[in-house]
């Protein structure tokens, strides 16, 4: 069972609520809705009671990446589990266009606290604000990659692995 991870990320919390509020924090990408900040992701999460599904990617370079979204997310079959299971956030790296520094040290924050080390990286995971902490407790439920064992029938690889990981966690309260 995963144990439950603090993460000090007050400092982030604060520059991402400055972050959302200058600068569009979500966008609807082939139908589904992906944030980039994680303070709305998990205020969307906590109404809705659904993990998020966090995609570290690197937009303008990760061929890998590409062929995820292309293979996977972009999907019918995807798309309806997504909408259903899990909240998306985007967590980009990119090569040759600028974010908000405010964007950059969240997911550089994000990328250090999961130890991200390749793309396409994907997290599933729940988190709970400690009001008092200033802090996020996260709790990661489990890692998904590009399904490569399955040319051909990647989604659904991809979402056998998924609900999979769901199935095992449940959302502790």
């Amino acid at each position: 069972m995963a144990r439950l991870h603090t993460i000090a990320l007050s400092a982030i919390l604060f520059i991402t609520m400055i972050f959302s509020q200058a600068v569009k924090a979500q966008e609807v990408k082939d139908g589904l809705e992906w944030y980039t900040d994680i303070t709305q992701a998990y205020d969307v999460s906590a109404k809705t009671g659904k993990p998020i599904f966090a995609f570290f990617t690197g937009s303008d370079w990760c061929g890998w990446c590409h062929r995820l979204e292309a293979n996977v997310f972009s999907k019918d079959g995807f798309k309806t589990w997504a909408k259903k299971n899990v909240i998306l956030l985007e967590l980009d790296f990119p090569r040759n266009k600028k974010l908000p520094d405010a964007l950059v040290q969240q997911n550089n924050s994000l990328q250090q606290f999961f130890q991200v080390q390749g793309y396409p990286t994907c997290w599933v995971f729940n988190m709970a604000k400690n009001k008092d902490a200033g802090k996020f407790d996260i709790l990661p439920l489990g890692q998904l990659g590009y399904p490569q064992s399955a040319p051909g029938k990647e989604m659904e690889s991809f979402i056998s692995t998924a609900n999979g990981i769901l199935s095992k966690n449940t959302k502790k309260s």
